[in-house]
Parts: structure tokens; C-alpha cells; sequence
């Protein structure tokens, strides 16, 4: 069924954060933000000033991601847009997760599909496409994040958030230093956020100064002062002591807001004695951009807030209100109802765990992947939700550093990798299980089950990410493990040496791939037996070894075995059966015999129309392999029967637009040209080449078969 939105629909992909309370459009300091962004233009937030020695990232955080959320929201309710999409950029992954997001609902591209392809092709509608869209990469880390990644075209605008000067974004990228509040909005702010009492105000205008009018700074005194009895002068005097005290302490000067946010913890530990304390370091070791808001309310984190708090479980409304006091004092957001997210400044969470005592980081550890694994289900969640709970779980291995693999894995490390093979995040996966194989190797031993465990995880990863050569290698290893282990007839040794053929098939190592598949064959069959399903699949394995290096007589016989065991184990209609007789027909109709290929395509089309339905789309594939039999054949009015109906049929399941409908038209066009129809077969052509350059990358395979026939056809 065809995914992607209805034509003319606006989409858009990714969550984007809210806006903070008070909010300013900076429309002095940050004024030329919206001239900037025009179609074709590529623009990046940066920071307006670096840090003082002392100042840690501090004067980083000047509120660039705001002002990302405010220009997009106002190109989205003002129709600018057609597209929005919003990617939270600190990893490739979360790029690749958002453009595979974005490319299911506009490309109805397949969602189980590689991310990287599915990203790629992408990327390259942004580059041709007329509807207007907006990409915003918010926190991008680096050049490598955006390899072959890089949202370009004349209809499009970029948007970058980043806290490095050197932008990592498109090379022609605008560069917008933000920096802090005017005087002005400074001010407006902060008596802004007073409003309760105009008494607090007293002082503001010494205190926005004080406070270098960073805005950071500001929302933290103001939600502090906002939260108590104090006045902006009384704050002022607090600040001043402190500030003086702290920069005595770290020998140099210090950002506003190195300061301000000791006030906050300080004010809701008040509000909220230990739990607020102890949830902040919870989150300080999470992704500050997103962390699922039901994290904080599992089992663990409960239990966990408990503990710290009185020796008791905490109940759901404590570990909440601990949340709601934190953003009332300045020190997290926690989003919209819609957007159940909450979000926390870097520089906070670096601030938070070098304060913190160890004791209560590795508590917090503990708790955070417990409660990570809670909230992940089984079954992979919508793509926004799993990426966030994949760059949590990324972000808290970093801060834990070695402590989630002590004593054996974190079921979370296995969850998290699980994650990024499900979702065909290939690149990443290979990443990820790698990493993971060197620290278990290094902490828990490179014998240790769970070592021995991430690295066949690994040898995977290699093989979904087409990385053929070090597939081999690895599986090669895991077999050794495996036979060293349990012995050469368990199932789990000869499953390996299952996967070590499949790997060599893909690195086209097809005589070595045939050896280890045959004793696979020859394993199963004298320890499962000849019917066990085991058997039947490595059999079918070695068959397509065989006609993948060209041997398609080897290859129908053991088809044709495969298929009689399959006939007489799970009968002739059963799914598997059909399966097997449809490759049984290719591989006769690639060794030439016509004739067998005909009347197994015919079969596999009868009992696919009885037991699937006449619409499914595996009735459908068998109705245009059997017309393309036909056209081998050459029995043209035959091939042109079942090819209109194989393209009428897929035009009305997947639409018109579909790859596999594409695909169709182009085999119709040939079969035009074949009988003379040269009208009807440009026809036809052109406009499936108009409908590929709509909706499939310039470098789709499909779309530049169709160009290449286009032009030899048009030519000739």
C-alpha cells in the first residue's frame, strides 16, 4: 500500500520543541535571521562569542535552538513550507532516522527499507523537488554526521543549530553568530517574566547587566525569583557573593550562568527536598534534546527517587512534581502534551555531573538504563520516540562510562543495538556493535557470553551494511567460537556456519560459499532431518549460491528436491511451497528451459490467486514474472496480457507512482517496441520517465534504466 501523503498534502517529520515561556524573537540581536532564510539559502546559528577561560560551554547555550523553533513554526503556519522536517542532529543516525521519517510520508518510500538508501534517495528529491521545504539540523557535532547527508536545492531552505564555530553544514552555509540579549531584550525579558508581583522588578535594570545579559542566565534567576519572595536587587546581591566566591575558587572569571544555575538547584531543593535534586542528575546523564517524559516516571526511576529521598518508593506524582519543579526554577522544559519530551541545556548536564557525587551518578546510571529499558517496547516504537530512546541510551553510555558492561552487559546495550538493526540503521549498527565489542572485550573479557555475544551482533551489522569482506572475517570467527564452544553438531554451530555461507555469497565468493552451505545441508539433514525447516531454507541457500554464480542447472535440482520435500512437509499451498516453485521457474527460465519455467510461473500464479487473493502483492509479482516468461518466450500477445494487468494492478494497490508500478510500465513499454506498438511504447515511456524524475533520485537505478530506454527507443 502506497505510505507516502496524499498529493498536496503538507508534511511534516520530526518533533519540534516547543516554545520556551517568555520567549524573545531577538528582533535586535538575532534580526537577520529571517531575511536570511530565502529559498536555496542555507543558514547556521552559531555561537556570537566563545568561552572565557572557566566558562565551560556556558556562553554556547544563547538560545539558538529556540530561535531555529520560532523561524520554522512561523514558515509552517504561514504556508511558506510545504515540508517541515526537524532533526535532531548530535548523531547520524538521528539525521538518518529524521530523513527516513520524512522520506516514508513524501516518497511513500518503503519503511523497512535501509535507512541510508531510503535517506539518500531523499536528499536527492530535496535537490530536484518544486514544493517548498525547510530542514533543520539542530545541535549538528560534526562533518561526518552530514556525509552524503547534505540538505541542498532551489526550493528549500536549511537551518543549522550548532555549538562549534567551524559549521559542518552545507559549504556555502550563511553563518548567524547569536549571541546574548540586547539591553533592551534583556530587560523586556526578564520584567516580562515578572509579572506576578511588580515589586520583584526592583533592580532589574542593574541585574540584566550583572547578568551579562545572557539569556540563560536570565530565564534562570527570573524562574528563580518568579519561585520566591526575592526582588531582581536582592538576586543581585545573592549573584554578586557567589559569583565572587566561585571565581575565587576556580581562579578566572565565570559566564553568568555558571552561577545563576546553583541558585536553581539550590531554590528546588526547597521546593522539592532530595527528589528534585536527584531526578536533575538523572536527566543530566540523558539527551538533553529529547528524553521520553515517561523515563521519570517508570518502576525504576520511582524506586530509585525513592531511595534518595526518604528510603521509600516514590510514588508517580512525587517523581512529576520533581519534574514540574525543575522547570519552574529554570533547570529543564518538559514540553507539551503533544510532545510529551523533556528537554535539558548541555551546559546544565555538564554543570550537574561534575557537582554531583559519584555515588549518586552510578545510582542514576543504574536507574536511567532501567528505566530506558522499561519505556523501549519489545516491538520497535514510532521512529521520533525510537530515536530519541536511542540517543538517551547513546548519551548515558557516554556519561557511565564502563559501568553498564561491569559485571556483565546492560540488557539496555542490547536494546539499543536491536534498535538500530531493526530500523536498517546499517552504518550506525556496524558503529555501535563494534564499540560495544571492545568495551565488553575489555572490561568483561573477550570470552565472556556477552563479549562473545556482541560480536556476532556484529557480524551482522557487517553483513545488513553490505560490508561483505569484514562479514566473512567476523562470522568466520563466530563459527570458531561456536564449534570451540558447543561442538560442531549443535544447532547453534551449524547455524553459524549457515550465516558464514550467506556471507560469502554476498562477497561473491561463490565456490567457498557452496562448500560451507553444503556441509550446512549435510548437517541439518543428519541432525534435524531432511524435512525440518532448517534443512529445507540452507538447501534453498545453496540453490541460490549456485544460480548467483551462474551454475542454473545446479540450482534446479535442488530446487526441485527442496520442493518436493517442501510438497510433502507442508503442502503444495502452503507459502514456503510457492515460494520455492517461483524460484524453481527462474532458475529454469535462466538455464533456458522455457518450457518447465512457463508452467511453474503458471502454477505459482494459480495457487497465489487461491490462497493469497488476486490483489496481493506477491499475486501481482507472479503475474508480471509470468509475463516477462511470456516475453522471453516470445509469445508477445501473451507477455502484453499479463503485463497491462500486473501494471493496472499495481497503479491500483500501490498508485501510479509506486517503484514497482514504475517498474511494470517500463517492462510494458519494452513489450510495446518488441511487437511494433512504437507509439504506444514512447508513450507509455515518457511519461514513466516523468513520473521517475518526480518521485526517484536522479541516480535511482530504475529512473536511469527508463532514460537509457527513452533515449534508445526515441532515437532509433
Amino acid at each position: 500500500m502506497d505510505t507516502r501523503a496524499p498529493a498536496g498534502e503538507r508534511v511534516r517529520a520530526g518533533a519540534v520543541p516547543p516554545l520556551a515561556a517568555g520567549f524573545s524573537a531577538r528582533l535586535e540581536s538575532a534580526a537577520a535571521l529571517e531575511s536570511a532564510l530565502v529559498p536555496g539559502a542555507a543558514v547556521a546559528l552559531v555561537p556570537g562569542r566563545a568561552g572565557a577561560a572557566g566558562s565551560g560551554d556556558w556562553l554556547r547555550t544563547c538560545g539558538k535552538t529556540q530561535l531555529a523553533v520560532s523561524a520554522a513554526e512561523w514558515l509552517w503556519q504561514s504556508g511558506t513550507v510545504d515540508l517541515l522536517v526537524w532533526a535532531a542532529a548530535a548523531s547520524r543516525a538521528s539525521v538518518l532516522s529524521a530523513y527516513a521519517e520524512a522520506a516514508v510520508a513524501v516518497l511513500g518510500a518503503d519503511a523497512a527499507g535501509d535507512a541510508e538508501t531510503i535517506a539518500g534517495r531523499f536528499v536527492d528529491w530535496l535537490a530536484e523537488t518544486s514544493r517548498p521545504w525547510l530542514v533543520v539540523l539542530d545541535d549538528l557535532s560534526g562533518t561526518a554526521d552530514l556525509e552524503g547527508l547534505r540538505p541542498e536545492g532551489p526550493a528549500g531552505r536549511v537551518l543549522i543549530t550548532t555549538g562549534s564555530a567551524a559549521v559542518p553544514g552545507p559549504q556555502r552555509a550563511l553563518v548567524l553568530p547569536v549571541g546574548v540579549f540586547s539591553p533592551r531584550e534583556a530587560l523586556g525579558y526578564l520584567m516580562g517574566r515578572l509579572t506576578a508581583d511588580p515589586d520583584q522588578r526592583l533592580g532589574a535594570i542593574d541585574l540584566v547587566a550583572d547578568l551579562s545579559y545572557e539569556p540563560l542566565a536570565l530565564a534562570q534567576a527570573s524562574a528563580v525569583i518568579a519561585s520566591s519572595v526575592l526582588s531582581c536587587r536582592d538576586y543581585r546581591a545573592y549573584f554578586a557573593r557567589r559569583r565572587e566566591h566561585m571565581a575565587q575558587a576556580a581562579g578566572s572569571g565565570l559566564a553568568a550562568a555558571a552561577v545563576t544555575w546553583t541558585f536553581s538547584a539550590e531554590q528546588a531543593d526547597r521546593l522539592s527536598p532530595r527528589s528534585a535534586q536527584a531526578l536533575l542528575a538523572l536527566a543530566a546523564l540523558l539527551d538533553g534534546n529529547g528524553i521520553p517524559a515517561e523515563v521519570f516516571t517508570t518502576s525504576a526511576a520511582r524506586a530509585y527517587l525513592g531511595a534518595e529521598a526518604a528510603g521509600r518508593a516514590a510514588d508517580r506524582e512525587l517523581a512529576r512534581g520533581a519534574l514540574l519543579v525543575l522547570e519552574r526554577v529554570g533547570l529543564l522544559a518538559t514540553g507539551s502534551a503533544t510532545t510529551p519530551m523533556v528537554r535539558v541545556n548541555p551546559a546544565i548536564q555538564a554543570a550537574v555531573r561534575a557537582a554531583a557525587p559519584e555515588e549518586m551518578l552510578d545510582q542514576a546510571a543504574r536507574a536511567a538504563a532501567d528505566a530506558l529499558l522499561e519505556v523501549w517496547p519489545e516491538d520497535e516504537p514510532g521512529p521520533w520516540v525510537a530515536e530519541r530512546l536511542r540517543s538517551c541510551a547513546a548519551s548515558l553510555q557516554r556519561a557511565a562510562g564502563d559501568l553498564l558492561s561491569e559485571g556483565g552487559s546492560h540488557l539496555l546495550l542490547l536494546r539499543a543495538g536491536q534498535s538500530l538493526d531493526r530500523t536498517r540503521l546499517a552504518g550506525p549498527a556496524v558503529a555501535y556493535w563494534r564499540e560495544l565489542t571492545a568495551v565488553s572485550g575489555r572490561v568483561l573479557g573477550p570470552n565472556h557470553p556477552d563479549s562473545l555475544a556482541a560480536g556476532h551482533r556484529l557480524a551482522h551489522a557487517y553483513l545488513a551494511a553490505d560490508q561483505s569482506v569484514e562479514a566473512v572475517s567476523w562470522f568466520q570467527w563466530a563459527l570458531a567460537d561456536r564449534a570451540r564452544a558447543l561442538g560442531p553438531n549443535h544447532p547453534g554451530t551449524i547455524a553459524a556456519r549457515r550465516n558464514l555461507g550467506r556471507a560469502l555469497v554476498a562477497a561473491k565468493q561463490f565456490g567457498d560459499a557452496a562448500t560451507v552451505l553444503g556441509a550446512t545441508v549435510a548437517d541439518y539433514e543428519r541432525v534435524a532431518g531432511i524435512h525440518h525447516p532448517d534443512t529445507l531454507g540452507a538447501r534453498e541457500e545453496l540453490a541460490a549460491a549456485h544460480h548467483a554464480a551462474g551454475q542454473f542447472a545446479d540450482a534446479a535440482r535442488l530446487y526441485r528436491r527442496t520442493l518436493a520435500d517442501r510438497e510433502h512437509a507442508q503442502g503444495a499451498h502452503h507459502p514456503d511451497t510457492i515460494a520455492t516453485r517461483q524460484k524453481l521457474a527462474d532458475a529454469y527460465l535462466a538455464d533456458g528451459r522455457v518450457k518447465n519455467a512457463l508452467s511453474g510461473y503458471k502454477r505459482v500464479l494459480s495457487d497465489r490467486e487461491r490462497v493469497l487473493g488476486p490483489d496481493h502483492l506477491e499475486t501481482i509479482a507472479a503475474r508480471n514474472s509470468l509475463g516477462s516468461a511470456y516475453h522471453t518466450a516470445g509469445r508477445m500477445a501473451n507477455a502484453l496480457q499479463f503485463y497491462e494487468q500486473a501494471c493496472a494492478d499495481y497503479e491500483r494497490v500501490l498508485g501510479a507512482d509506486h517503484p514497482d508500478t514504475l517498474a511494470g510500465r517500463a517492462n510494458l513499454a519494452h513489450a510495446y517496441y518488441a511487437v511494433g506498438r512504437l507509439t504506444d511504447g514512447l508513450a507509455v515511456l515518457r511519461d514513466t520517465a516523468a513520473r521517475c524524475e518526480r518521485t526517484l533520485s536522479p541516480g535511482d537505478p530504475l529512473a536511469q534504466i527508463v532514460r537509457d530506454s527513452l533515449a534508445n527507443i526515441a532515437g532509433g
